[in-house]
């Protein structure tokens, strides 16, 4: 949302449906639990002298759809062979238009939230993508990079990163800070 609140819930296949044409792409998700916690990530819960705050139990529930912008193709290559780097996915993403309604509840009644947004002032984006062992395995037809307009995105390694991962091959792997796109420092150890 605009002033920067978020709520964080699963969602399950079931409540996902796209297109045949995979053009439009739809969630819907009725009442699913979640919490209020006025911080993320949110602080150990109930713990004297740490965290005066609570989670509090809320229901959200919240429509969305993205459809994607015809001859806006993008080709996602893997900038990173660090099997733990986010720049090690591949895949292929287009622009996307997106709209929605959302509401919120908590489960006592004492607050309520609703709304709708729309990527007008935002961005939208839509694909798919691959991580992990399948990084490498190509899509069928990976190798037309001519069709639609695609474009080829990917980082290559500069030459002080791969001093650095053949030096670390050897030596003991010091613990790694990743920053991953929500700006949430993750410590990483081998």
């Amino acid at each position: 949302m605009p002033n920067g609140l978020f709520w964080i819930v699963k969602v399950p296949d079931s409540a996902v449906q796209i297109t045949e044409d995979e053009t439009t792409l739809t969630i819907h998700l009725v009442d699913v639990p979640t919490v209020d916690a006025f911080s993320f990530p949110p602080p150990p819960q109930d713990v004297p002298g740490i965290s005066p705050f609570k989670l509090i139990p809320a229901k959200v529930s919240f429509d969305v759809t993205y459809t994607k912008k015809s001859g806006t193709m993008r080709r996602i290559r893997p900038a990173s062979h660090d099997p733990l780097s986010p720049l090690n996915w591949a895949g292929q993403m287009w622009n996307a238009t997106n709209s929605g309604t959302f509401s919120l509840s908590y489960n006592d009644g004492t607050f309520s939230a609703s709304g709708s947004f729309d990527s007008s002032s935002n961005f939208g984006e839509m694909g798919t993508e691959r991580n992990g062992s399948f990084v490498n395995h190509e899509e069928e037809a990976n190798n037309d990079d001519a069709e639609a307009g695609a474009q080829s995105l990917s980082l290559p390694l500069k030459t002080t990163q791969m001093s650095q991962l053949a030096a670390s091959g050897t030596a003991k792997q010091p613990a790694k800070v990743v920053l991953l796109k929500g700006r949430v420092p993750v410590k990483v150890t081998h």
